[in-house]
């Protein structure tokens, strides 16, 4: 039943996301809350946390007048921006469970979430869309309501489908603002559905006590300030995005920019300059290829000043985390350093970045460093959509790029068999939707979760060293984890994308997706030096992909290479939504390539 919100006087005494927003709302009312593009006025608007409430209010109504009772499911497919979160945060103050999904995901995958979660509702961004879903031929017969948000006069047989614009006008012309549901820290506050890498995708039950728990802690780990403004692109199905990019920042008044999409990044980063970036290390490994394409093609004086760039600036940062001072050259070299290379490569992120939170998977050493010499502070954290998702993550001041940084405050770990990482605390999820024997075989009935990754703790400070399913074994018995791999492959920009394979095989193999510009560039290079022909290039990939494994043991070093230049993407069903490889069914596709390699003698590795 409807009832009265308490405001409480600050974080500490947040309960639930609706009362986040609300505390928020009249915290801040006039501050700057949101940032979007106009398509149609062609030009960046922004939106006051008052007005913004205000724009809430007329989905609040809409959504009531469904008449949906709580913990009722409502699937929210669209890409980031004003009406995904207007949606959001509709649904939580009706008591509402929103179930949010990838907008570039498969049509079958969407169909399964929909299903699975029993959504009566579905907010989709066009009728294409939709048609899709419905041609996959699963029961959608539960669903009451698709609002189409692309279908203004739309006219169709099938009456649950209603424009967007019309299903929000018939809630229009009431005064009084709409209470929220009377709603408690157990219930849920979203179903995310987590990227399922090996099968099905799961659902993960996080009440409202789980994400406010984690936003807490968050914001007593990184201090976001109300002048800060976050840049969001990576989807609000992937709960980093969601705790990190989202939640967080109505508990810390700052302002949030929409970016208009992936392709238009580059721009927009221009653009809208944000101070702070939550990113998953596919971003900046694209910025990091596209220097080291710069270095390559520059002449030798530009080169020789990036170089020492890196080189004083790393020095600079590593005495900072002693807390030490660095040598007097070094201190008279960096201002020059700095305006002639440093701010000039941070500009193509806008110029103001101070933060720059890098989660989801592993980040390769030299990309990171890279950012940190620039002065970047690079943040690498470690969490999970079973976790809220953020149970580690440096800082500033303490910042370890081989770690994933210290546990927040609040949460628990220790290493389990197999030194498997252990994690107990207020963020950890209820469990899986429908799932109570797999929720079951992670979470035991002490509250511990069981993580899957393996990892050392030293002084509270976590190191993930690999992925207890994820590792090969290969026929001699090696075993390695192949992840680990595939990131120091892709540090090296000719690389897209990677897969390593050897599972029960005498050696391991890279499959690589290039990039089109630097291959070209590499063929060139080869043919300046007689070197022509596919042994030729298999031998100068083998060298390169050996070059960029050197840091592990000889028998982890790939013996073959198969390589592309067409990406694997969502819509083949080769990555999750997250960009991480669908490593069962990269296997299933490429299987008879995979088999052509081992039948053949791997070739010998000579550096070219």
């Amino acid at each position: 039943m409807p009832g009265p919100t308490s405001q409480p006087d600050g974080l500490a005494g947040i309960r639930t996301l609706p009362q986040l927003l609300r505390w928020r709302v009249k915290a801040t009312p006039a501050a700057e809350a949101y940032r979007h593009f106009d398509a149609t006025a062609q030009r960046w608007v922004s939106q006051s946390w008052r007005e913004i409430d205000a724009g809430f209010e007329l989905w609040r109504r809409a959504l009531a007048a469904e008449e949906f009772a709580p913990g009722e499911r409502v699937a929210i497919l669209m890409p980031n921006g004003i009406a995904h979160i207007a949606m959001d945060q509709a649904a939580l103050s009706r008591g509402l469970v929103p179930v949010p999904m990838h907008a570039v995901d498969n049509p079958d995958s969407i169909a399964y979430v929909l299903v699975d979660s029993g959504a009566l509702l579905l907010f989709v961004d066009t009728l294409e869309r939709w048609q899709a879903i419905v041609a996959t031929g699963q029961p959608l017969d539960h669903l009451k309501r698709v609002v189409c948000a692309d279908a203004g006069g739309l006219i169709t047989p099938d009456a649950r489908i209603v424009g967007l614009d019309h299903w929000l006008a018939q809630a229009a012309g009431a005064t009084a603002p709409l209470p929220d549901v009377v709603i408690q820290p157990d219930d849920l506050a979203a179903i995310v559905y987590t990227s399922g890498t090996t099968g099905r995708p799961k659902g993960v039950m996080l009440s409202h006590g789980n994400v406010v728990a984690n936003v807490k802690a968050i914001a007593r780990r990184i201090k976001a300030e109300p002048h800060d403004v976050f840049l969001s692109f990576l989807p609000l199905s992937h709960t980093f995005e969601r705790t990190g990019g989202y939640y967080y920042p109505i508990a810390a008044g700052a302002c949030v920019a929409y970016a208009r999409s992936v392709p238009q990044l580059s721009e927009d980063l221009k653009r809208v300059r944000p101070t702070v970036l939550v990113s998953v290390p596919r971003i900046y490994e694209r910025i990091y290829a596209l220097i080291m394409q710069h270095r390559a093609s520059a002449g030798s004086i530009e080169r020789a000043l990036l170089d020492l760039t890196i080189a004083v600036g790393g020095r600079r940062f590593d005495a900072r985390q002693r807390h030490g001072v660095p040598s007097l050259l070094d201190r008279l070299a960096w201002p020059l350093l700095k305006r002639l290379v440093a701010d000039k490569v941070l500009a193509r992120l806008g110029g103001r970045l101070r933060v720059a939170v890098s989660g989801g998977a592993p980040i390769a050493q030299p990309v990171i460093r890279l950012f940190l010499a620039l002065g970047l502070d690079v943040l690498q954290g470690y969490g999970m959509t079973e976790t809220s998702p953020v149970v580690s993550v440096n800082t500033i001041d303490d910042n370890d790029p081989h770690s994933v940084g210290h546990v927040l405050d609040g949460v628990e770990v220790r290493l389990g068999e197999n030194d498997e990482l252990l994690v107990r605390g207020p963020s950890v999820m209820l469990g899986y939707w429908h799932k109570p024997d797999e929720t079951r075989r992670v979470k035991d009935a002490d509250g511990w979760l069981h993580t899957g990754d393996q990892a050392r703790i030293e002084n509270g400070r976590i190191t993930i060293t690999g992925r207890i399913k994820d590792i090969l074994v290969t026929s001699t018995g090696e075993k390695i984890a192949p992840v680990d791999l595939e990131t120091a492959i892709l540090a090296d920009p000719l690389f897209e994308q990677a897969l390593v394979v050897g599972e029960q095989r005498p050696f391991l193999t890279a499959l690589v997706v290039l990039n089109a510009k630097a291959w070209v560039q590499e063929k060139e290079r080869l043919a300046a030096s007689g070197k022509q022909g596919g042994a030729a290039e298999r031998a100068a990939l083998l060298a390169r992909i050996a070059a960029a494994v050197k840091a592990y043991p000889s028998y982890a070093t790939p013996r073959a290479v198969w390589w592309t230049l067409d990406p694997w993407t969502i819509a083949s069903g080769l990555l999750t939504p997250t960009l991480k490889n669908k490593r069962p069914a990269l296997e299933r596709r490429f299987a008879d390539e995979i088999e052509h390699v081992y039948a053949k003698k791997p070739a010998a590795i000579t550096p070219t």
